[in-house]
């Protein structure tokens, strides 16, 4: 059979340029690109290990900058709040001044007020005493006729005044 013998010759033939072809492949691909890819890709990683490690630093730098600032910020709160207190307690310390000096004041006015209501209510009474004493002597002269004597008229004016 010449089908069978024909078999043999195209099979090498096919073979023979099966393996040239993809020599040839070989020879281009693995040996002048993928070279180049690899290289390429190698270049990546390096580039991308090296962003991760400068956003790592940055990062570090980041949270080291927040941690100052907080710092300075609750440093700052405390100042304030300090001055807030100082400043309450001069407020508070100088309104007591002022509010003891204005009680002093008016505790004067008030003796001076009450020293006046006490000179006036004696003069007022030494007063009424008096005009009860002469209403007194009058009274009982028209009423009796008898002669009553100033300090008799006066002792029973205090008498009956005081009880």
């Amino acid at each position: 059979m010449p089908q069978i013998e024909q078999i043999a010759a195209t099979y090498a033939s096919q073979i023979f340029w099966t393996l040239l072809t993809f020599g040839f492949v070989f020879l281009v691909v693995g040996l002048g690109m993928l070279p180049k890819v690899l290289s390429t890709v190698d270049e990546r990683d390096k580039t991308v290990s090296d962003d991760l490690a400068a956003a790592e630093a940055a990062r570090a730098a980041a949270d080291a900058a927040e941690e100052r600032w907080r710092t300075q910020d609750n440093d700052a709160r405390a100042a304030v709040q300090k001055r807030i207190a100082d400043a309450r307690a001069k407020g508070t310390a100088k309104a007591e001044k002022t509010l003891a000096a204005a009680g002093a004041k008016i505790d004067a006015k008030i003796a001076e007020a009450e020293a006046r209501i006490a000179a006036a209510s004696e003069a007022a009474s030494a007063e009424i005493e008096a005009v009860a004493t002469d209403a007194a002597r009058d009274i009982v002269d028209r009423l009796s006729g008898a002669k009553v004597t100033a300090a008799e008229a006066k002792k029973a004016v205090k008498a009956a005044l005081n009880g």
